[in-house]
C-alpha cells in the first residue's frame, strides 16, 4: 500500500463527505493504493454516523472510535498502530489542510528519502494576534530548543516514514513534537514543505490559549527526557552537589569567622540560614537523582533500544 492518510476529528460531520470526496479523487488521478483511518475522538455530533456512511461506500476508509475526548495524540498513536501503507500521511478534518499535498508528500519521503516531511503554512488564513504571533513566537523557542529547524511544528499534515509511526509513541499533547519524538528515537532526516493553508470552511477550533502554554511545558519535559532519561542522576546529582558544596564552603566561612572574629554572631547573619537551606536543597537534589536511578532500574524500558537491523543471530547464538 502507497500511502495511509490518517484523519483525527471532533465534531466535524460537516466537512467529512467533502474531504473524503477530496481525497478519492487526488489519489484515484495519481494512481496511489491507499487508506484512510478517521479517528473519532468522541464526537457528540453525527460524526462517528458518518464515518461509517463512507466506510460502508469504499472498504478503503476505516474508522475508529474513542468512547471519550482524549485528545489529538492518542488519535494519532491508536491510528499509527493500524497503518499499513509505506508512508503515513496525518492531515486535520476541517478542511484547512488540502489533500492535494498528499503525492507531493509521498513523492519526498519515498523518492528524496525522507523520514518526515512536515508541513510550512507560510500563509495562513488565521488571526494574526491571537493565533499567527504567538504560533511563530511557539515555533521559534521550539527551534531553539530541539536544534530542529522547522518553521511549523504544530501543522497538521506531515508525511511519514511508516517505520517513524511504529517507533515513536504520542502520548498527552505530545502531537506537536512528533519530528522532536522521531529524532530522538533516532530518525535525522527530517524535512519540510510549504502547503497550502485554506480558510476554515466548516466549524470552529477546538484549541483554546492554554495549547501555547501546555506546548512549552510540553518541549521542557522532551528536552529534560531526551538528555537524561536513561540517566537522571548526572542532572539531579551534578547540581545537587553543586549546590551542597557552596552551603558547605559557606558554613565553612561562617564556622571559621566565628573562631577568628570576636564577638562574631553566627545565627544572627543570613548567610548561616542561606547556607543551610542551600545544603539541604542540594541534599534533596542528589537524593531524588537516587529515587529516580531506583525507579529507572526496574524499569522494562531501561534497556530497550530501537534496533535497526539484526544479521545473523537468532535466540543469542549466532548463526
Amino acid at each position: 500500500m502507497d500511502v495511509s492518510i490518517v484523519i483525527p476529528l471532533y465534531n466535524e460531520d460537516e466537512s467529512l463527505p467533502e474531504l473524503s470526496a477530496w481525497i478519492v479523487r487526488v489519489v484515484t488521478e495519481h494512481k496511489l493504493s491507499y487508506e484512510v483511518i478517521m479517528v473519532d475522538d468522541g464526537s457528540t455530533d453525527n460524526s462517528w454516523q458518518v464515518v461509517k456512511e463512507i466506510a460502508e461506500n469504499n472498504p478503503n476508509f476505516k474508522g475508529i472510535r474513542f468512547q471519550r475526548n482524549y485528545g489529538k495524540s492518542a488519535a494519532l498513536n491508536e491510528a499509527f498502530k493500524a497503518a499499513k501503507g509505506d508512508v503515513v500521511i496525518t492531515m486535520d478534518a476541517d478542511m484547512q489542510d488540502s489533500p492535494d499535498e498528499v503525492p507531493e508528500l509521498h513523492r519526498m519521503v519515498t523518492n528524496e528519502g525522507y523520514d518526515i516531511v512536515s508541513g510550512w503554512k507560510k500563509k495562513r488564513y488565521d488571526n494574526a494576534l491571537t493565533k499567527n504571533l504567538p504560533s511563530k513566537v511557539f515555533n521559534a523557542a521550539a527551534r531553539w530548543m530541539s536544534g530542529i529547524k522547522l518553521h511549523d511544528f504544530n501543522c497538521g499534515l506531515k508525511a511519514y516514514r511508516n517505520k517513524v509511526t511504529k517507533c515513536v509513541e504520542v502520548y498527552g499533547e505530545m502531537h506537536r513534537y512528533i519530528p522532536v519524538l522521531a529524532k530522538l528515537a533516532g530518525f535525522k532526516k527530517i524535512g519540510e514543505k510549504v502547503v497550502e493553508h485554506r480558510p476554515r470552511k466548516y466549524g470552529v477550533t477546538k484549541f483554546g490559549w492554554n495549547r501555547f502554554i501546555n506546548g512549552f511545558l510540553d518541549l521542557v519535559t522532551l528536552s529534560f527526557v531526551g538528555r537524561f532519561g536513561k540517566r537522571p542522576m548526572h542532572f539531579f546529582g551534578l547540581y545537587g552537589t553543586l549546590c551542597f558544596l557552596l552551603g558547605f564552603g559557606i558554613s565553612i566561612y561562617l564556622v571559621i569567622s566565628k573562631l577568628t572574629v570576636e564577638n562574631f554572631a553566627l545565627t544572627n547573619r543570613p548567610a548561616f540560614y542561606i547556607a543551610l537551606a542551600i545544603m539541604v536543597i542540594g541534599m534533596q537534589l542528589f537524593l531524588a537523582g537516587f529515587i529516580a536511578e531506583l525507579i529507572g532500574r526496574n524499569s522494562a524500558e531501561r534497556n530497550s533500544y530501537l534496533i535497526e537491523e539484526k544479521l545473523g543471530i537468532m535466540n543469542g547464538n549466532n548463526i
